[in-house]
């Protein structure tokens, strides 16, 4: 080791720059040997000064291989005195600063291929890439490079060919600075919808559901996709796709049959074996399409998935003051599903013989074991519908999985990631608004309401800027297009769900606000940082419906929505040109494009405008929200026109549809043609269905 090596280990607890972030990603590094930096001035002025390269590492706090990155290696006193000999080293938390990781994920995917996280960037001290990788082992292992080889590597070139890795970052950064989108001057038209059903159709599993093979994400806004084409056509194959999909999801290991809430993915082709991290946005999405399932079906399964889910978010991922935190870690105990998994001998100890042998039956519970010699409570060999029509066996396994939960709560709990980010809680906002609405929940509803505050009150500023961050007391980091995007569809999903016209009010004062600092004026579409966010490297715009559908898919749905609540066209410049600017990228793959394209079929899906004119406490004001509520009507807008003057100044065309002899009275209207304003309850729920 080098004379001046930092000689320490965690035990002591020597700390880093870190230790005063409020970042739990960053703060669990803060006590490494690696001299560490915070994103910031400091760290590459310092790396201009002493002429070194820099060394980037952005994940998050419940990222497996992020965890085995940081034992083998940012614990590790070798590895340590190389990067601190000869480079500055920066930690980011890629859920604080989704902007620095689009960047540099973007480099990452251009040099190798692929991406992931650890995300591993080497780079000059202006920021620019080049080399990335993702994990690397310490040594060289599983066919990959060792961590120290490439460090003495990259340290040797810098050294003695310098000029070559600028050159290198240079070409780089202008190839990535002048990428096209697509296809230029091209527009989307109506077989874009055709198109991404035939892609998804080729993509899907029909035996265990889901749009790949192995890994397998759930991508919820495929589901919406579908549904939403399935309640136009009526193509029974498409809701079978939906429906198998949904299932077998649930009844795989990547749902806690335990503990309820979904994990990220599967690792394998039948949902068995998960990624056990939980995340906060998985939950929120996945909610929503099995409340939509259940909504256009009625199928009382789904109902019960999505109370399972909210179930486990409402207990396990709320904050005292109703936020909702990020995402539970794989690990515990540093083993990756240590937490989820159960021994035959286990399950007999907690439930008995008698009752351990039906729960195994179903639950899939083995002496040999389904994962590494252990068991993954799942019910992939199993008829849910056996369970479903058996009140009494559906009871008693319901109090078995009470018991195994009430023991698992004695374990060692995997790591909780407690801040509380905008974009996130803004979907579970929409989920539990519309799972609220749909169930007929006002405990659903009140609990978005309660998260919709917090953020409104505690994460925007005085000024009216949004945050992205909030933890430990401590708002921060300017909010990014998600922040916007997302905030603003739970906050319309809260009104559908209250009519409070607060919410609507301030979800028109935030998408002006993002218009305002997101917007290409230019081009169309929306970057993914503000005109007051710090100057990267580059200004992206992001598309790419993902794990979660892009902010500029959320944006454009919101403009679409808000042009048919406020019934006017002020926003339909900028819904046409980011449709004609993404239009080539989304031709070339329009499946991974499915919540655009979803937002372009709400765009010219002709829906009903219902507007019910009354006080709220009338009986027949409430009978006609519950039907509104009943049917599944997703290009449709409703309103409670309830004499209220702020709704009023939002949406002007209100003022003249009034009661009828002091009666609750409804407005339907589609196609520009509306019918008679009607007050009877029966006639109501005719025209809706029409």
């Amino acid at each position: 080791m080098k004379e001046g090596a930092i000689m320490t280990t965690n035990s002591e607890k020597v700390p880093n720059r870190l230790a005063d972030e409020k970042s739990p990603y960053l703060l669990q590094h803060a006590y490494n040997p690696v001299k560490w930096y915070p994103w910031g001035n400091e760290a590459f002025e310092k790396a201009k000064a002493e002429d070194k390269p820099i060394f980037l590492s952005i994940g998050y706090s419940t990222c497996h291989w992020c965890h085995v990155m940081e034992k083998e290696s940012f614990e590790d006193l070798q590895v340590a005195d190389i990067l601190n000999s000869n480079f500055i080293s920066i930690k980011v938390d890629r859920e604080e600063r989704p902007d620095i990781d689009s960047i540099y994920m973007t480099y990452c995917q251009a040099i190798t291929g692929s991406g992931g996280w650890p995300l591993s960037i080497f780079m000059t001290y202006d920021k620019k890439p080049f080399f990335a990788g993702t994990y690397f082992p310490k040594n060289n292992k599983y066919g990959r490079s060792g961590f120290i080889e490439i460090l003495e590597n990259i340290a040797d070139a810098w050294k003695n060919n310098k000029d070559k890795l600028i050159k290198s970052s240079n070409t780089m950064h202008k190839e990535l600075s002048s990428m096209k989108y697509g296809e230029e001057n091209k527009k989307i038209d109506e077989s874009i919808i055709e198109k991404t059903v035939n892609e998804l159709k080729r993509y899907y599993d029909s035996k265990r559901g889901g749009f790949s093979d192995k890994p397998k994400f759930p991508t919820p806004h495929n589901i919406f996709f579908l549904l939403r084409y399935y309640h136009i056509n009526k193509d029974e194959e498409i809701l079978k796709m939906v429906e198998n999909t949904l299932v077998s999801m649930y009844k795989g290991g990547i749902f806690d049959h335990i503990g309820f809430g979904f994990s990220r993915y599967s690792t394998d082709s039948k949902w068995l074996v998960p990624h056990f991290e939980k995340m906060l946005y998985d939950n929120a999405l996945l909610a929503i399409s099995y409340v939509e399932a259940y909504h256009i079906t009625k199928n009382n399964l789904y109902k019960e998935i999505a109370d399972k889910i909210f179930k486990y978010v409402l207990r396990d991922m709320r904050s005292k003051d109703g936020g909702f935190f990020s995402a539970e870690d794989a690990d515990s105990e540093g083993e990756e599903g240590k937490f989820y998994i159960w021994s035959r001998g286990e399950v007999t100890r907690v439930l008995g013989e008698e009752d351990a042998v039906i729960f195994s039956k179903y639950f899939d519970i083995t002496k040999q074991g389904n994962f590494e010699g252990e068991n993954i409570p799942n019910l992939i060999n199993s008829n849910i519908d056996e369970i479903q029509n058996n009140s009494v066996l559906k009871e008693k396994l319901d109090k078995m999985i009470q018991k195994l939960y009430s023991y698992r709560e004695s374990r060692i709990h995997p790591f909780k990631d407690d801040k509380i980010l905008t974009s996130w809680n803004g979907l579970m906002i929409a989920a539990l608004s519309y799972g609220g609405r749909v169930f007929d929940n006002p405990e659903y509803i009140e609990a978005a309401e309660n998260a919709a505050k917090f953020i409104i009150h505690k994460m925007i500023r005085a000024d009216g800027r949004l945050l992205a961050r909030f933890r430990d007391g401590d708002a921060a980091n300017l909010g990014l297009l998600d922040d916007y995007a997302f905030l603003v569809w739970g906050l319309l999903e809260t009104y559908a769900a209250t009519f409070d016209s607060l919410y609507l009010e301030k979800a028109v004062e935030l998408n002006s606000n993002m218009l305002e600092l997101f917007y290409d004026k230019e081009q169309g579409g929306f970057f993914l940082y503000g005109v007051d966010g710090e100057e990267l490297i580059l200004r992206p715009k992001d598309f790419y419906d993902g794990a979660l559908p892009s902010g500029n898919s959320v944006a454009v749905m919101n403009l679409i929505k808000l042009s048919k609540i406020l019934a006017n066209n002020d926003y339909q410049d900028s819904i046409d040109k980011l449709f004609v600017f993404s239009a080539g990228m989304v031709e070339q793959n329009p499946a991974a494009y499915s919540y655009l394209v979803e937002a372009y079929l709400l765009s010219i899906t002709p829906g009903k405008e219902i507007v019910i004119t009354g006080n709220r406490v009338y009986s027949n004001v409430k009978f006609m929200i519950k039907a509104a509520n009943k049917e599944y009507m997703p290009f449709s807008t409703v309103i409670l026109n309830d004499g209220d003057a702020l709704l009023t100044k939002l949406i002007p065309f209100i003022k003249d549809q009034k009661q009828i002899k002091e009666e609750a009275t409804a407005y339907v209207c589609q196609n520009f043609a509306c019918s008679k304003p009607t007050c009877d309850l029966e006639e109501f729920k005719s025209l809706i269905k029409k």
